[in-house]
């Protein structure tokens, strides 16, 4: 039995790496899905890749007014119904204490933190009537970070927050369930990208240092989709609240040699 039959699952940045991932997991698994992205043509290419059948797209920043609640009009409309929401989208940009100035936090924080609780408010009325969830993706920078990714790490721990939050109150309070994954280092198209564009070799993933990836490879963006399935499941129960780390080493308190390499983990 498909273990997401029936259900109607928006994912925002979807696509694209983990959340295109996520959104052809929740397909085979029976759902029916909205994508949502920046890219008309890449967010085109998934939902030709599902069927129209299975998915609808929509393209637009999601801290424009009124984003949230357009994309939960639209899963209505076309689907009938809205049982879940996967707070995938995010901005990763680098930034320390010494070169973030405020517009780049308010930046971060509006995409990364603010966007997720808006998306979160303008679906609870429906996901009410559902008795269903949200899963949010954050990241396991939230614990603390790496000094290049202060603000970034920021917003994921403000996420995490609002997940501990909501998923005590909206679980008591109107049967919603709220959860979090944390992936690690994850070989998404765009993070591939970005490495590329820090001077690195065009296979640089394939030779990484043990200290980084113990098992000789970072994760596949299959694999947080994977664990996904789980939390948006009704197999998950009433659980609610939590935060899952998606890695393959601990990360808190784990300080890599100095004469490791520099290649930045997340």
């Amino acid at each position: 039995m498909s273990r997401l039959a029936n259900k109607v699952i928006l994912v925002t940045g979807s696509a694209t790496g983990i959340g295109k991932a996520i959104a052809k997991r929740c397909v085979a698994e029976g759902a029916q899905v909205i994508i949502h992205g920046l890219e008309a043509d890449l967010a085109a290419n998934v939902v030709a890749e599902l069927g129209s059948h299975k998915a609808v797209a929509h393209v637009e920043d999601l801290t424009a007014e009124g984003c949230p609640q357009r994309l939960v009009d639209l899963a209505v409309k076309t689907f009938g119904k809205l049982d879940a929401i996967v707070n995938n989208a995010a901005m990763v940009s680098q930034g320390n204490i010494h070169d973030t100035d405020a517009a780049f936090f308010m930046k971060m924080i509006s995409v990364n933190t603010l966007a997720p609780f808006l998306l979160i408010q303008a679906a609870l009325p429906e996901l009410t009537k559902t008795r269903g969830n949200v899963l949010n993706i954050g990241s396991v920078n939230a614990y603390s970070g790496e000094p290049n990714l202060l603000p970034y790490s920021i917003s994921k721990g403000g996420l995490m927050t609002l997940t501990r939050n909501l998923g005590d109150t909206l679980m008591r309070e109107n049967g919603v369930r709220v959860n979090q994954i944390n992936p690690g280092w994850v070989l998404t198209e765009n993070e591939a990208q970005r490495k590329r564009e820090h001077g690195l070799k065009e296979d640089w993933y394939t030779d990484l240092p043990k200290v980084y990836a113990p098992a000789g490879r970072i994760l596949w963006p299959e694999e947080i989709a994977a664990a996904a399935v789980f939390w948006l499941a009704d197999e998950s129960g009433p659980i609610s609240g939590q935060v899952m780390d998606l890695e393959q080493h601990p990360f808190i308190g784990r300080n890599p040699p100095k004469d490791s390499s520099t290649i930045p983990t997340k």
